[in-house]
């Protein structure tokens, strides 16, 4: 009997056993990506976590046709590239999330271009990557000063006001009511045009007989920009005012003799002077015209910092007039342009700029540049963010007499190009 109730408990053990073997597993809970609305259209909580990020990317291909009228390097010459091709892509990460602190936000936007000629291996650059922590700012980013850029692509040809990215750190206070400003430490190698070193003030340096060559004569990097800015944003539009203070600082330049196969030293310049700049800008929304239509203005003044004035600035800023003195260069620039949307899917851009700069040379006569652009465009947006336009981009540069002793001649450029773009 013992036996035969042992038994019988062992395989009541077993059956249960066996049952509940077959019972179904819990699945482990799922994550599933919700959407953040936060911060606007696209962004979606990365699983896990409390920040948002929304990805990014694009697609340009262009046709460009050049023309240079005075040196005439496009068509005029049997190596010239009187037609060139670009093809880029885009790839940008925004990360944000909200702390105790203010908002945590992490962009980086990376090219990938493949030009004419380059090979089979794209360029890659890193456009902008920068941290934003409460009101600071850290990486690679738009310089402070710069704010009207321009209405159009500018491909080839620079739209005429200062508009470049550079290394900074930034602290911008907002003040409510769209009002905001920002100090900002910027690396200044970002922002030089060089210091002009001239044969022909300093004699022949190279061996290669003529004397009309021209040197950077910059030192090394010792203090950054210091730039500031005052802006508001509103419903009627933007304004802003700016100012700049850079290190003009000289060192060695060198020169090289491609044909002798040599290179070597002018020599130190040992001067340094404190350069600066000042603008102002504004632009309108006017929906009155038609909805999203935009009119801007911009001007600015520099000594010393001529790319605060013009990014492609056809003098330097500063020139070498003795081993022991350097003359800053002045400048001024003004330009404005307008948008114009014709119907919702079509769209005209117009932008024009003038430039004049001037440098004393000390006791020699006056080195001085007038320089002036207009492009003008015409869009196509059937969808989207898609888009198909034409633009044409005119600039002309004219030295006068001293201007040519450093080797610099005037010149007209005159490009058009054929655009596709897809943004998402």
């Amino acid at each position: 009997m013992k036996t035969l109730i042992l038994g019988a408990a062992a395989g009541t053990l077993a059956v249960a056993g066996a049952q509940a073997a077959d019972l179904p597993v819990a699945p482990e809970p799922v994550d599933y990506v919700r959407v953040c609305d936060a911060y606007g259209a696209g962004y979606f909580y990365i699983p896990g976590t409390e920040t948002c990020l929304r990805v990014q990317g694009g697609m340009r291909v262009e046709f460009r046709f050049r023309d240079f009228a005075d040196d005439n390097t496009a068509w005029g010459t049997r190596d010239g590239n009187a037609t060139t091709t670009r093809a880029r892509a885009y790839v940008r990460f925004d990360s944000r999330t909200q702390t105790e602190y203010g908002l945590l936000r992490t962009f980086v936007d990376l090219w990938f271009t493949g030009d004419s000629g380059t090979g089979t291996t794209p360029s890659v650059t890193l456009w902008n990557g920068f941290i934003q922590f409460g009101g600071f700012t850290f990486g690679r980013a738009e310089s402070f000063f710069d704010f009207y850029t321009g209405d159009n692509w500018g491909s080839i040809v620079q739209q005429g006001f200062s508009d470049h990215r550079t290394n900074l750190f930034a602290y911008t206070y907002g003040f409510g009511n769209g009002f905001s400003a920002t100090l900002s430490a910027e690396d200044a190698t970002f922002s030089r045009n060089g210091i002009a070193y001239s044969e022909a003030l300093f004699g022949n340096q190279n061996g290669d007989g003529d004397s009309t060559d021209i040197y950077d004569n910059y030192g090394g990097h010792k203090w950054p920009d210091l730039v500031a800015n005052l802006r508001v944003d509103q419903g009627w539009g933007s304004a802003q005012l700016m100012g700049a203070v850079h290190q003009v600082y000289a060192g060695t330049g060198t020169w090289t003799n491609s044909s002798a196969g040599t290179s070597g030293s002018t020599g130190n310049v040992i001067d340094s002077a404190v350069g600066w700049a000042i603008g102002a800008g504004v632009t309108f929304n006017v929906p009155m015209i038609a909805p999203g239509d935009t009119i801007s203005f911009q001007g600015a003044y520099s000594n010393g910092a001529v790319r605060y004035v013009h990014e492609s600035a056809a003098m330097a800023d500063a020139a070498a007039i003795s081993g022991t003195n350097i003359e800053t260069t002045t400048g001024w620039g003004i330009g404005g342009g307008f948008t114009h949307h014709w119907t919702p899917t079509l769209s005209s851009a117009v932008t024009a700029n003038y430039a004049s700069f001037n440098n004393d040379l000390g006791a020699n006569p006056d080195a001085d540049v007038d320089q002036w652009g207009v492009q003008g465009s015409l869009v196509w947006s059937p969808v989207s963010g898609f888009l198909m336009g034409v633009e044409l981009e005119y600039e002309s540069i004219d030295y006068n007499a001293t201007g040519n002793a450093f080797g610099l001649d005037d010149d007209d450029t005159l490009v058009g190009i054929f655009r596709v773009q897809r943004t998402f």
